[in-house]
């Protein structure tokens, strides 16, 4: 009897998930991290009750607007690309002359009732919009179609990182580089393009980047050269991942997070508390959590039939993968610090939605119907 009532309830989620045109493994996983997140956070946090309801509730917008977008039919995505991409320009030129500046950057727009960063719409935008062009074209590209699709990579790509905002910069230009990777670029062109940037390098080492900027290139390298100023977080950070050895400290016993050792702890640095408090076998574990997201992604990628779907799923996913190697590059002392958060873990809103409303996309293209399974 037992096994029939799970089997109904079985059923009725299934059919709940399908009403809502959601993907029940891609949902689940999704759910899985978002606990994981919540569990961490509250140590990270110091156990602020007011933080973590903040964060529920832009939980809860993000899921409210994945659903409302995995219920859009493809080809509306598809007609609305051109103009989310150029509503997306604008507002990064709003902010170029009225943007509010914090921290020493210039990205956000205040509009009173809302305050939010343009540059995370076009991680959405961008990918969108140079997959709605490639969709029409003949794969794999030509040179015209191929310097076309750069031009739109590249105008919002020079707008952020004038904000200055590097790491928003990497994301959005990864975007458009997995749509030209998947329409079927020849890697001899990306060869071309990968000597052409080598032999900028010194130039845009000296004239296109910040005094920050490079300081942080440079403490990368030799984080113990100021271990009290711009070497001290990566070093405080090395030292809770290592300290939590194989099996971890256990859950709020992190001493360099409890005791503020540990800067940015609940935002960039948040998979340092958890490697010190959970260890390598739940660092391991987390990002295994994290392929089987990126994997199902690729897999509706693979499934549609539809270019534009394909292209759009694929550099959503791949983009995802983005977000964690960065992230965990970063707090291992691997790539410089550029302030990319850990996916659906660290605190914050603006990324958080985005992020689902990218899935909310992948649901879609799993919807359509030109899709294999």
């Amino acid at each position: 009897m037992s096994k029939i009532i799970e089997n109904d309830q079985a059923s009725i989620s299934r059919r709940i998930l399908d009403a809502f045109r959601l993907d029940p493994l891609l949902m689940l996983f999704l759910f899985l991290l978002s606990g994981f997140g919540f569990l961490i956070l509250f140590s990270a946090s110091g156990s602020n009750i007011d933080l973590m309801l903040r964060q529920l509730t832009r939980l809860g917008v993000a899921v409210f607007l994945m659903v409302l977008v995995a219920n859009i039919s493809l080809r509306l995505l598809k007609k609305m690309s051109l103009v989310i991409y150029l509503v997306g320009v604008l507002l990064l030129i709003a902010v170029m002359g009225f943007g509010e500046v914090g921290k020493g950057a210039q990205r956000w727009l205040d509009f009173g009732f809302i305050r939010f960063q343009p540059s995370e719409f076009m991680k959405l935008a961008m990918p969108m919009m140079v997959a709605s062009y490639l969709s029409e074209k003949v794969l794999p590209v030509g040179w015209k179609d191929l310097l076309i699709s750069a031009a739109l990579v590249g105008v919002p790509v020079l707008l952020i990182a004038r904000q200055p905002d590097l790491g928003t910069a990497l994301l959005v230009g990864s975007a458009g580089f997995f749509v030209l990777f998947l329409a079927g670029v020849r890697w001899k062109i990306f060869m071309v393009l990968g000597l052409l940037a080598s032999l900028m390098a010194p130039l845009l080492w000296k004239f296109a980047l910040h005094d920050y900027q490079r300081g942080r290139i440079l403490t990368l390298l030799d984080p113990e050269s100021d271990p009290l100023g711009s070497g001290y977080h990566i070093i405080q950070s090395k030292i809770a991942i290592g300290s939590g050895g194989v099996y971890g400290k256990g859950w709020l016993n992190g001493t360099q997070s409890q005791l503020d050792f540990l800067p940015e702890r609940s935002t960039d640095f948040i998979f340092s508390v958890f490697g010190e408090e959970f260890g390598l076998f739940g660092s391991v574990l987390l990002v295994i959590l994290y392929l089987l997201i990126i994997y199902r992604g690729l897999y509706i990628s693979a499934c549609s039939k539809d270019t534009y779907g394909r292209l759009l799923a694929g550099a959503l996913s791949l983009t995802f993968f983005v977000y964690l190697f960065v992230n965990t590059g970063m707090v291992t002392g691997l790539l410089p610090v550029v302030g990319v958060p850990l996916p659906l873990v660290s605190y914050g809103g603006t990324s958080m939605v985005t992020l689902m409303v990218g899935f909310g996309m992948i649901m879609a293209i799993r919807s359509a119907k030109r899709f294999l399974a």
